[in-house]
C-alpha cells in the first residue's frame, strides 16, 4: 500500500531515495519537520550506512532539527551570551547522538527522544569548561553539593555555616570539606586588573590586584644567570672547568684545589679570579 507524503514547504522534488529534495533544511517549520523527520528516519534505517543518499537523510535530519538545538540552549542562555555560539555547537552534537540512536519502532516522538540528550550534552559542556582552573571531577561535583548545603544551612542558622557543620550535613571528613570549599576557588577568575579591594575602589584608587598580589622571585635572576653561564663555562678549557667544579661544585678551598693541582693556593686564587672575571663579563656583555 503506498505511503502519503507529508506536505514538504519548499518543493515537492524528491531524490534517488524517495525522499523529498529539501534546498535548505534550516528553513523547514518545526512543525513540519517534525512529520518529515518519521520519513526520513524510515529511509535512513534501510539505507546502506556511508551512502551518498544515507548521508543525505542523515544531514537532513541534522539541519532540520536545529530547532530543537536552540530550544534547549534556551535554558542556558543566563549562563552568558559569549559562549552561546559554543553551546548551540555542543547542543548539535547531542542531536547527533540521538539521530544514531533514535529508532521509530518506539512510537515515541523524536524530540521527546533528542531533547535529553542536546541538554546532556550542554551541561556536560558547562560542567568541563565553565572552571577557571582544572579541578578533578569529583570536587567539581562536591562544590554543588557544598553550595546547596550551605543555602541550606545559612537559612536555618541565619549565619554562615562552619566547615563542622557542612561536614555532619553532608556526612563527611572535615578534611573534604575543607578541600572542596578551597577548590570552589577555581571556578571563576578574577582579572589582575580589578581594583585592589572595596575600600581602594570607593577611594577611587588606580591600584589592582597587579599592584598588590605577587613580587618578584629573587630565585629568577639565579636561574637566568645559571642559564646565561652554560655557553660561558663550555668556553673554559678543561683545567679552568675543573676548578670551577672544584670549587663551587666540590666547594673545595682554595688550598685543597692547590694540593690537587700542585700548585700553590696563591696561584689558584689568581687563577679563579681570572676565570669568574671573564665569566662576569661575559654575563653582563649578554644582558
Amino acid at each position: 500500500m503506498a505511503t502519503s507524503t507529508p506536505p514538504v514547504s519548499c518543493g515537492e522534488a524528491t531524490t534517488a531515495t524517495g525522499l523529498p529534495e529539501i534546498a535548505d533544511p534550516g528553513k523547514v517549520a518545526p512543525r513540519d519537520a517534525r512529520e518529515l523527520s518519521k520519513s526520513f528516519f524510515d529511509r535512513l534505517r534501510v539505507l546502506e550506512e556511508g551512502t551518498p543518499e544515507y548521508q543525505y537523510a542523515r544531514n537532513t535530519l541534522i539541519e532540520m532539527n536545529q530547532s530543537l538545538v536552540r530550544f534547549a540552549a534556551g535554558r542556558f542562555r543566563s549562563r552568558g551570551s559569549g559562549e552561546m555560539e559554543d553551546v548551540l555547537q555542543v547542543g548539535t552534537i547531542g542531536l547527533i547522538k540521538a539521530i544514531d540512536r533514535f529508532d521509530l519502532t518506539r512510537e515515541v516522538e523524536f524530540a521527546s527522544f533528542a531533547v535529553p540528550y542536546i541538554v546532556g550534552e550542554i551541561k556536560r559542556f558547562f560542567r568541563d569548561t565553565s572552571w577557571a582552573v582544572h579541578v578533578p571531577r569529583r570536587l567539581q561535583e562536591l562544590r554543588v553539593e557544598l553550595a546547596k548545603a550551605k543555602e541550606l544551612l545559612a537559612t536555618r542558622l541565619d549565619r554562615d555555616p562552619t566547615v563542622k557543620e557542612l561536614a555532619e550535613l553532608l556526612d563527611l571528613p572535615e578534611d573534604d570539606v575543607v578541600e572542596g570549599l578551597v577548590a570552589t576557588n577555581g571556578y571563576t577568575a578574577g582579572s589582575l586588573d580589578m581594583p585592589a579591594g572595596d575600600e581602594s575602589h570607593a577611594r577611587g584608587s588606580t591600584r589592582t590586584f597587579a599592584d598588590v598580589v605577587g613580587e618578584d622571585d629573587p630565585a629568577m635572576e639565579k636561574v637566568e644567570n645559571l642559564h646565561a653561564l652554560a655557553p660561558l663555562l663550555e668556553q673554559l678549557d678543561e683545567r679552568e672547568r675543573r676548578i670551577v667544579r672544584m670549587r663551587f661544585g666540590g666547594e673545595m678551598t682554595q688550598s685543597q684545589i692547590g694540593a690537587e693541582l700542585g700548585v700553590s693556593q696563591m696561584h689558584v686564587s689568581r687563577l679563579l679570579s681570572r676565570i669568574l672575571t671573564r665569566l662576569r663579563d661575559g654575563i653582563l656583555v649578554d644582558g
